[in-house]
């Protein structure tokens, strides 16, 4: 019975220093910087590296954005307060004078001076965008 147990003990012990030969060639090549895993994961470190710095970059650009947009924001929300006060005053305003009303009449001067000049007085016709503005 001891010569079984010694066989069996003595296979085992080779099966054992097999597998860890194995291990060791598996472990070397996993390792290995130039070609195999261990180039992958220094490919892999140093992408995770410049995804850090990209993210970093973008989260600086994104806040910077976000508290630029809340500030215009607010800025909007004062003005839009402002142009609602503006368009309340208008309802205010006395109507507008009809667009073609001849003009006022004017003292008559005497024509029978020769020496007199003629003067032309051209006026603009009133727009009523323009009214509204004013």
């Amino acid at each position: 019975m001891n010569l079984i147990a010694d066989i069996l003990l003595a296979a085992g012990s080779f099966g054992a220093a097999i597998y860890c030969y194995v291990l060791a060639a598996r472990l070397k090549k996993f390792t290995a910087l130039e070609n195999g895993m261990g180039s992958a994961i220094a490919v892999l470190s140093v992408q995770v590296d410049d995804m850090t710095k990209a993210l970093e970059k973008a989260r600086n650009s994104a806040s910077g954005s976000a508290s630029s947009l809340e500030g215009l924001t607010t800025r909007a929300e004062a003005v839009s307060a402002r142009i609602e006060l503006l368009l309340a005053s208008m309802h205010d305003l006395p109507e507008p004078a009809p667009r073609h009303a001849a003009p006022p009449p004017t003292a008559a001067e005497p024509e029978d001076d020769p020496d007199r000049k003629l003067r032309f007085i051209r006026r603009r016709a009133s727009r009523p965008d323009l009214e509204a503005a004013e």
